[in-house]
């Protein structure tokens, strides 16, 4: 029998059916590719409408730079603060025309920062000018952020020209009121000594010897001694207040010093003293020699300061013990005493300038609530921290960590 042959029109219509599928299967993904291309182009228009409404609307002056500086897109707060009345007067134009003289380095930093160190974010107060010349201060936030014109800085400007005024006149006023207190205690230390000789000198004056009865001449005895106490407390303020003044005044320039040595030698003086009040004041070094860069008068304030205040607050066959080691990569200072300790409500206080928590020492001694505020900022001056435990009637520690 002869063989059937395929009919070449069933062949072709099953050949185009073919087609006709997969065009409906690409029309059915273009459709979907579509949509979903569409759905993204409404996010995106949406976020575009929501950052522009931010953008806009914000009391912050917002504007785009490039990274050379040029203003690609502004608000209108920033209009406002640099003196224009349409954008078009700042688009095209860097930041850097509009900085103070003084200031252009300012812009060059956030340049620098922003797309050569790739920093993510820039902060800086900056001085700008305004089109009519005059000036205003203001805070510079820029971010950095990827567009499809490459990397700009999104940055916002704050006015700070209140804020920056009262700044200096608070500085001015404290700066006069430092110089007045200075003054004043400079001047008062002649008078204060000279009081202090001229009760010295009557006590043993022929006039007061002479006071009869006897107990008439003890009780003017008692009140010359006391205004001699009184002198030496009042010369002890303004020793600190002027010490303050210097302090603030003067730059740090340290040493590298043997700590060991350095201590003991310290120690000398209040050793006399701790004998004196039955007080036994101990020195635990370590058996290596510590080598630390210091300001030896400014740090050997910090020792005068602490033992004096251990001296002061600890009992008769109390113990002041002064300890030098390490502890994880620095040098650590401990004073240790057995004294009456600090009241907790006080504690967080006693490094305050003239601190409340002053309080007069068991063997009539007053304080003038400036030792340990001195103390810290010496400390701190040795980029180093100062803290302290204690506890009432059993005794304070203070803790001095050093680089």
């Amino acid at each position: 029998m002869p063989t059937s042959q395929p009919d070449p029109t069933i062949s072709s219509l099953q050949e185009e059916l073919a087609a006709l599928r997969l065009e409906n299967q690409q029309l059915r993904a273009d459709r979907a590719a579509l949509a979903t291309q569409q759905a993204k182009d409404n996010k995106y228009e949406q976020s575009q409408v929501r950052f522009r409404t931010v953008f806009d609307h914000s009391p912050l002056g917002n504007k785009i730079i490039d990274s050379e500086l040029v203003i690609k897109q502004v608000n209108p707060a920033v209009l406002v603060m640099l003196g224009f009345e349409r954008a078009e007067g700042l688009l095209g134009r860097k930041i850097i025309e509009f900085a103070h003289p003084d200031h252009q380095a300012d812009w060059t930093r956030l340049q620098e920062s922003l797309w050569a160190h790739k920093l993510p974010s820039f902060v800086l107060e900056t001085c700008l000018l305004r089109q009519d010349g005059t000036s205003f201060w203001c805070q510079v936030t820029s971010v950095l952020f990827q567009d499809e014109a490459g990397e700009l800085g999104y940055t916002t400007l704050e006015d700070i020209t209140e804020r920056k005024g009262l700044a200096v006149r608070h500085k001015r006023l404290y700066d006069s009121q430092e110089t007045i207190m200075h003054l004043v205690a400079h001047d008062l230390k002649n008078p204060i000594n000279n009081i202090q000789l001229l009760a010295g000198l009557l006590q043993s004056h022929a006039g007061v010897l002479s006071i009869a009865p006897t107990s008439a001449q003890q009780d003017v005895q008692k009140l010359l001694t006391l205004a001699t106490q009184e002198c030496a407390n009042a010369n002890a303020l303004l020793k600190d207040v002027l010490y303050l003044g210097q302090l603030e005044a003067s730059r740090l320039q340290t040493h590298r010093t043997d700590l060991n040595a350095f201590l003991h030698e310290r120690l000398e003086v209040f050793r006399v003293a701790a004998k004196e009040k039955n007080i036994a004041l101990l020195l635990d070094l370590p058996a290596e020699t510590v080598f630390v860069a210091i300001h030896r008068d400014k740090f050997g304030r910090i020792l005068d300061n602490l033992l004096s205040n251990a001296l002061q607050f600890t009992p008769a066959e109390g113990t002041i013990k002064v300890r030098l080691q390490a502890h994880e990569g620095r040098v650590r200072l401990v004073v240790q005493d057995t004294g009456l300790g600090i009241p907790a409500k006080l504690q967080p206080h006693v490094f305050d300038k003239f601190s409340a928590a002053s309080r007069p020492g068991l063997y009539g001694d007053t304080t003038t609530g400036l030792g340990l505020f001195i103390t810290k900022q010496i400390v701190e001056m040795h980029e180093g921290q100062i803290w302290l435990e204690s506890a009432e009637n059993e005794g304070t520690t203070f803790y001095i960590d050093l680089k």
